[in-house]
């Protein structure tokens, strides 16, 4: 089933009051280059976001935190092992993870480590963008660094290539068992059986460094309010993520003066 989702703004509220309320821990290991922009975007949840990534304190971390969001971005050797093992311990104590496959298009390396992710960790949400997510379903993608190609981006206007994102985002849930989120101007979300396009957002956002890793950090909260329905948690998210980016444009141009 294909759905087309605005913003339902009960259920934003009804999760944001739970995170509020909950405060949970939300464990991030997540790359240099936006690690403040992420731990900021937790706290404006409600939620509270520790940053450990050194390998000897992950574990013990990852056991106290409600969710654990993981990123491939700028990554180390350090931060490779810190990611495998956060993510163990969290699939054998049952928390929620998602990981963000930042680079695999341009990264062997990166790939390597998504995949053994996915496999033994069993992530509750795998996101990247088109581009990512084809690579991760064994396509091939001419992808240049960690942007999307160009050739893989869809609009409202292109039936036909927004059916080919479905079927791709579709399949890798089927295969994972994870809900899959390909990222972008009209996000697509699915949990292998219902396919959704999320359409909050403005086109500004793409000019932000780190507003990727930011939203797998957001997703990662929501998930904390509702692991019971990991779809409608992080479809939720993606629409409250948007809607966020959508306000704070406007402010902007009001600012501005433009309006």
């Amino acid at each position: 089933m294909l759905q087309k989702v605005k913003t339902d703004r009960k259920n934003v509220e009804s999760l944001l009051h739970s995170i509020r309320k909950n405060e949970p821990l939300i464990h991030c290991i997540t790359n240099p280059i936006s690690i403040n922009d992420c731990a900021n975007a937790v706290l404006a949840t409600g939620a509270k976001p520790v940053m450990a990534e050194h390998p000897l304190e992950v574990a013990h971390i990852t056991s106290m935190a409600s969710v654990l969001a993981v990123n491939l971005g700028n990554i180390t050797d350090a931060r490779m092992e810190s990611i495998m093992i956060s993510g163990r311990q969290a699939e054998e104590l049952n928390i929620p993870s998602i990981i963000d496959s930042v680079g695999v298009t341009c990264s062997d390396i990166r790939l390597k480590l998504a995949k053994e992710y996915i496999d033994m960790c069993r992530p509750a949400v795998i996101k990247g963008n088109i581009s990512e997510i084809k690579v991760l379903c064994g396509e091939e993608s001419d992808a240049a660094g960690i942007d999307v190609s160009s050739k893989d981006v869809f609009s409202e206007d292109n039936q036909d290539k927004m059916m080919v994102t479905a079927g791709i985002v579709k399949e890798l849930s089927i295969r994972t068992g994870a809900v899959v989120v390909a990222s972008g101007k009209i996000d697509t979300i699915s949990d292998g059986t219902d396919v959704y396009f999320i359409k909050n957002g403005c086109e500004m956002m793409s000019r932000i460094t780190g507003t990727g890793c930011m939203l797998s950090s957001v997703v990662g909260v929501f998930l904390s309010a509702n692991p019971d329905n990991i779809l409608k948690a992080t479809a939720v998210a993606l629409s409250a993520y948007g809607l966020a980016g959508e306000l704070a444009y406007k402010k902007t141009m009001e600012m501005d003066g433009y309006t």
